[in-house]
């Protein structure tokens, strides 16, 4: 059959997590505390970094558009699953669809970058203090902040487009809660060995690429750590240290989803829950909020609201 004789998709269908109406009502719950949560933590930092002279620094700076960037990538993914968790329909029409698709890819690509420049500053911080100030200056906080940004919009459109050139005809049951690259290219009725293509590229060349910065700029501090005689050296480089690298973990859940081919399984649920929901909510408190210099900052914040006057 020719491809403009075929009927054109005009919604998908979310299974989602569940058809039980007892278990959706408990997720709605718990996400919606999540979502929350997450939005609260996030944009807490963002006030705090950008209010508080003492954390203008590069660290900080990073880890504001980190914070930025999580809240918005919560918000692509969290409010249509909550919506799709009390109604019946589970829609999401095309277009919703390719846009989330195309944010989601945005979102990640740019986080993916963040955390390496935020391992490369500590990097540099750990292992060239003298040079630290002169190599991580202005100029190149801003460059490479832009950098990430520009390379996780152009990674997003380019996806994006490219899934644009494939046709569905049917069916139009999307085995996630998400629409996500995967589960949809598994739906087109033409040939998708471009947009496979594009994808695998760019989780190669950006996912894996960056995940061997995160870890050789890591095993660069452990190394330059275990050389310090000081054990409070040691103990403050790890504290700092440990938290960024434990994001790792999640992570590589994103790589890991994309990179497999779509299978509905419920692994492929819980790695998406991983990277999309859990991930933003656990970065201000693995990389901030448990840290010293800005809960001083927070208690700041909270002293100078407390003076206003009424």
């Amino acid at each position: 059959m020719e491809v403009s004789n075929m009927t054109t998709v005009t919604v998908f269908v979310l299974l989602g997590l569940s058809n039980n109406p007892q278990v959706q009502a408990l997720l709605f719950v718990l996400f919606l505390v999540i979502y929350l949560l997450t939005l609260l933590g996030n944009l807490l930092m963002v006030l705090v970094i950008s209010t508080d002279s003492h954390l203008h620094t590069p660290m900080y700076f990073f880890l504001g558009h980190l914070s930025f960037l999580d809240a918005f990538y919560s918000s692509i993914i969290v409010p249509k699953l909550l919506e799709n968790l009390l109604s019946k329909g589970k829609t999401i029409s095309f277009l919703e669809c390719f846009t989330q698709i195309s944010l989601v890819i945005f979102s990640g690509a740019t986080e993916a970058c963040l955390l390496s420049v935020m391992a490369y500053d500590r990097f540099q911080a750990v292992c060239h203090p003298l040079l630290y100030v002169v190599i991580i200056n202005r100029r190149v906080c801003a460059g490479l902040v832009g950098a990430s940004w520009a390379i996780g919009m152009g990674t997003g459109l380019i996806n994006t487009f490219l899934l644009a050139q494939q046709h569905f005809c049917g069916p139009n049951v999307i085995h996630s809660f998400a629409c996500e690259l995967p589960p949809v290219l598994s739906l087109t009725c033409s040939d998708p060995c471009a947009s496979i293509a594009s994808i695998l590229t760019t989780m190669s060349v950006l996912g894996l690429g960056t995940l061997v910065l995160l870890l050789g700029s890591y095993s660069c501090i452990i190394m330059t750590a275990l050389r310090i005689n000081s054990a409070t050296g040691r103990s403050k480089i790890f504290s700092t240290c440990s938290s960024h690298f434990l994001v790792t973990i999640f992570y590589t859940s994103g790589v890991l989803r994309y990179m497999t081919p779509a299978s509905g399984s419920a692994l492929e649920q819980v790695l998406s829950v991983q990277y999309s929901v859990i991930t933003p909510l656990l970065n201000p408190l693995i990389y901030s909020l448990k840290n010293q210099e800005v809960k001083v900052a927070l208690r700041r914040m909270l002293a100078r609201k407390s003076r206003l006057p009424l």
